[in-house]
């Protein structure tokens, strides 16, 4: 039972940090382009939160916790947001490839953020390495008398409130997308982009804010994995990468929608550390294991094209550029 608990606990922290990247490019291919920039944008969200607080607390005698988070969660979504900012104007304004461009958006995000995390590492002193203790510890504070409910407690409430933000973003994201105008509009500009314009939508300027505000998003993702997955240090080890890729792998596994990346996310932590909990593997088996996120997906993506559901496929206008000229 203990290890059961533990394994879903693991998932819960994993499919945390991708739930808010695939929320984030969600958002971002429902108005028709494919940022494959994700990795790069959480590590700009990641590093920009650890590089406020940082500077926040060694400049505060007694740093408040709460302004502590709201530093960490400004500075993440405004960093990550400039992120995309850089994608939306290459793409769209200067109509670059968009599959080229995130590509190189990822390149340049990691490689930002690991120089300005091994210049805070060096900052830190004697230990050489850095760490905001103050904001790490409010970011995965839980609520004593829930998480002290035995199983259930450790299962469903022994997490920092990230986990629920994540939650609710897909809540409000699911209901943002199909219940409300602005929603409609938006997916109107990535399937049809020339009927919305024909419509009076305003293609550019929708394009531009699910861009960068899915960004901002995803940086969440990466602030999460600092401040709470490794606990408010910073690691050169390419792990937010590879959680960026998943998150993009995740888009695919929900169908594009919000609320399949809830469960879908807390399954590909369950199937990602599986193998810790099966005795006997060795080393290559491990990393099989480590694979079935991707090879869910592939089956999923598989079935889905076989079916031919047009609920279960990407926008029509994904990753086509929109010239009004050519109207």
């Amino acid at each position: 039972m203990s290890s059961l608990i533990s394994l879903l606990q693991a998932a819960v922290y994993f499919g945390t940090v991708i739930m808010f990247g695939c929320i984030g490019e969600i958002l971002t291919e429902k108005a028709g382009n494919l940022n494959l920039g994700v990795p790069g944008i959480m590590y700009l969200g990641g590093i920009s939160s650890l590089v406020a607080v940082f500077l926040y607390e060694g400049a505060t005698e007694n740093p408040q916790p709460a302004l502590c988070v709201l530093i960490a969660l400004l500075a993440s979504f405004l960093g990550a947001a400039l992120g995309g900012l850089i994608y939306a104007f290459l793409t769209i304004t200067l109509r670059a490839n968009q599959n080229v461009t995130g590509l190189a958006l990822s390149i340049f995000g990691s490689g930002v953020a690991n120089f300005f995390g091994g210049s805070l590492n060096t900052l830190a002193g004697r230990f050489e390495q850095i760490s905001v203790p103050v904001t790490s510890a409010a970011f995965r504070k839980t609520v004593p008398f829930l998480s002290g409910l035995g199983a259930v407690g450790k299962i469903f409430f022994s997490y920092g409130f990230m986990v629920y933000l994540a939650v609710i973003l897909a809540g409000v994201m699911q209901y943002f997308l199909h219940h409300t105008r602005s929603g409609l509009n938006l997916r109107t500009v990535g399937e049809n982009p020339q009927a919305a314009d024909a419509a009076g939508i305003d293609v550019t300027k929708n394009k531009y804010l699910a861009i960068c505000i899915g960004a901002g998003i995803c940086g969440f993702g990466g602030a999460y994995y600092v401040m709470d997955y490794i606990k408010g240090t910073w690691a050169n080890d390419g792990s937010i990468e590879k959680l960026g890729w998943l998150a993009v792998a995740l888009v695919i596994f929900a169908t594009w929608k919000a609320r399949n990346a809830i469960w879908g996310a807390y399954l590909f932590g369950v199937l990602y550390w599986m193998y810790l909990y099966i005795p006997g593997l060795t080393r290559a088996s491990q990393e099989i294991f480590k694979m079935l996120p991707y090879v869910v997906t592939i089956i999923v993506l598989v079935v889905t094209s076989l079916r031919n559901s047009r609920e279960k496929q990407p926008p029509a206008a994904l990753g086509q550029a929109y010239f009004r000229e050519e109207r």
